[in-house]
């Protein structure tokens, strides 16, 4: 795949990964202004990012099928209109349950999406995949940035929060025209997972996996429980909408170099288990800044930091555990589809406890808690780690003996 149609499926895939984050991160920032014109409790204006997050944890099994029967690149088109169709339909809303249905429409687009892109990436860049791989990162981060940074503004330019909700149908409706003219029509079906390439069983009984699915699954509470909560509580805090909103922006922009750096951090320092825990521990000590009143910028780019490190290592910690291909799909599938069921639970136990309390410092406790979990959980992988590799070199000298 050389020169032009590189460059036009690389900027397809762009695009498309743009889309997934804009409309869960665009609902923050003007979270009170929805809840005072609907009247809905702090869990239920939760669920506006849980449903999607959920979704994130049980529809990739029946998109990668879907995929494979009718092939991925075009599910990828049909979930690009679905997105589009989810935002779009934010502008009549008018009450809770249909705003949390439009959540539910994004959601099932955005996560069908995920999975197969990976696949799509595989299947047409194989030569090409870290690069590919952090132009997807990049463009995913950069949706959610732009989202964040807009939601208020738009909020206020247009004098309703469902036209600035609505707004971001707008990329998905440009990306869609792009992915069928450049990738539909140069490849009308293949599909990104072959028959001897389709996954083993899922790792459940395996202990190892669990720890990984943990660890996953406390970053997406974490991640999904600031992008839900973070501006409330900076508001709450004394400061203004806008001011809010920025932070939220600042938590996902900083992830972006981050992320883009980390392959080669990674090269410097090989060891999972110090990027891991500093990962965790950035997150800790932001946390605990904005417990200590911290200048919020400081304390949002010590939580931004966490998953910049944090998302690439677990991801690449499934697939270094598994024995093949095959068994890395599977645990890479368990990971990710347990995980985001896990995140989801996040904003919506914020939001319980926000209407039991009425306050917003007990949030920051109970994600200060999560954190100190994760930590241990990080603990056990590295120590299962440093086992299994003190195994191999014995194996291996048993061999040569």
């Amino acid at each position: 795949m050389k020169s032009p149609s590189f460059r036009i499926m690389a900027v397809a895939l762009i695009l498309v990964s743009f889309n997934l984050r804009p409309a869960i991160n665009s609902v923050a920032p003007v979270l009170e202004v929805i809840r005072g014109g609907l009247g809905m409790s702090a869990l239920a204006a939760s669920l506006l990012t849980s449903i999607p997050v959920l979704c994130m944890g049980l529809i990739p099994p029946l998109a990668v099928k879907l995929g494979q029967r009718k092939g991925i690149e075009r599910v990828i088109g049909w979930s690009l209109a679905v997105i589009a169709a989810g935002n779009a339909l934010r502008l009549p809303a008018g009450s809770s349950a249909f705003l949390l249905a439009t959540a539910a429409v994004a959601g099932i687009g955005i996560a069908a999406i995920g999975p197969l892109l990976s696949g799509f990436i595989k299947q047409h860049f194989a030569d090409k995949m870290p690069a590919m791989i952090s132009l997807y990162t990049v463009a995913l981060a950069a949706g959610a940035t732009a989202a964040s940074a807009l939601s208020v503004p738009l909020e206020a330019r247009m004098h309703s929060w469902q036209s600035s909700l609505a707004i971001w149908a707008v990329p998905a409706l440009i990306a869609w025209p792009v992915w069928r003219l450049n990738v539909l029509r140069r490849i009308p079906r293949t599909s990104g997972i072959t028959a001897a390439a389709r996954p083993a069983g899922l790792p459940w009984h395996s202990g190892q996996a669990w720890l990984l699915t943990l660890s996953f699954g406390l970053l997406g509470l974490l991640f999904y429980s600031i992008t839900a909560w973070l501006p409330p509580v900076i508001e709450h805090s004394g400061y203004g909408r806008a001011y809010a909103g920025n932070m939220l922006m600042l938590f996902s922009l900083i992830q972006m170099p981050v992320g883009l750096a980390f392959p080669l951090l990674l090269r410097r320092m090989a060891s999972r288990r110090f990027w891991l825990l500093l990962g965790s521990f950035s997150m800790l000590l932001g946390f605990a800044g904005i417990m200590l009143a911290m200048p919020p910028w400081l304390a949002v780019v010590l939580l931004g930091i966490g998953p910049g490190v944090l998302f690439p290592v677990n991801l690449l910690l499934p697939i270094e555990s598994a024995a093949d291909a095959r068994e890395a799909v599977a645990w890479s599938a368990m990971t990710q589809s347990v995980g985001y069921v896990i995140g989801a639970a996040g904003p919506l136990l914020l939001g319980a406890i926000h209407d039991a309390t009425g306050g917003y410092t007990s949030l920051i406790a109970v994600l200060m808690a999560a954190a100190v979990l994760m930590v241990f959980v990080q603990f056990r992988i590295a120590k299962a780690e440093t086992a299994r590799g003190v195994a191999a070199i014995e194996k291996q000298r048993g061999g040569a003996a």
